[in-house]
C-alpha cells in the first residue's frame, strides 16, 4: 500500500513546515487529490489516522478535497470535467486528449498554533 510512504512523506513535509513557522501544534491538514493520482482517499485518510498519532499532527484533521480530472480535447476543442479515470472526450469520444488537472497530490493550506 503505497499511501502509507505517501503519508509519511506528508508527514515530514508538515513538521519541516511547522518548524519554519515555530507552531506547535497542526490543526488543520488541507489537500487536493487528483482522480488520476492513483491515491486511494480512503486508504490515505487511513494511514493519515495512524501515522499522525506520533507527532505534530496527533489531533489534525484532515480535510481532503478530490480534484476532478479535467481534459481537453485536441478534436473538437472542448474542455471537460470528470469525475472518473478516463481521458476519452466524453463529446466526441476523441482520443486525442490533454490532462489539464487531476493527476497530483497536493499540500494546500495547514493551519497550525504557534507558541
Amino acid at each position: 500500500m503505497h499511501e502509507y510512504s505517501i503519508v509519511t512523506s506528508l508527514i515530514e513535509q508538515i513538521e519541516q513546515l511547522a518548524r519554519d513557522n515555530n507552531a506547535n501544534e497542526i490543526i488543520k491538514v488541507k489537500i487536493k487529490v487528483g482522480v488520476l493520482s492513483g491515491v486511494e482517499p480512503q486508504l490515505l485518510a487511513t494511514a493519515f489516522e495512524t501515522f499522525k498519532l506520533d507527532g505534530i499532527c496527533h489531533n489534525a484533521e484532515l480535510d481532503m478535497n478530490i480534484q476532478p480530472l479535467v481534459i481537453h480535447c485536441r478534436h473538437c476543442d472542448t474542455e471537460t470535467e470528470l469525475t472518473e479515470r478516463n481521458i476519452v472526450c466524453p463529446t466526441c469520444h476523441g482520443t486525442d486528449t490533454h490532462v489539464m488537472d487531476g493527476e497530483q497530490m497536493m499540500l494546500m493550506q495547514l493551519e497550525m498554533n504557534t507558541p
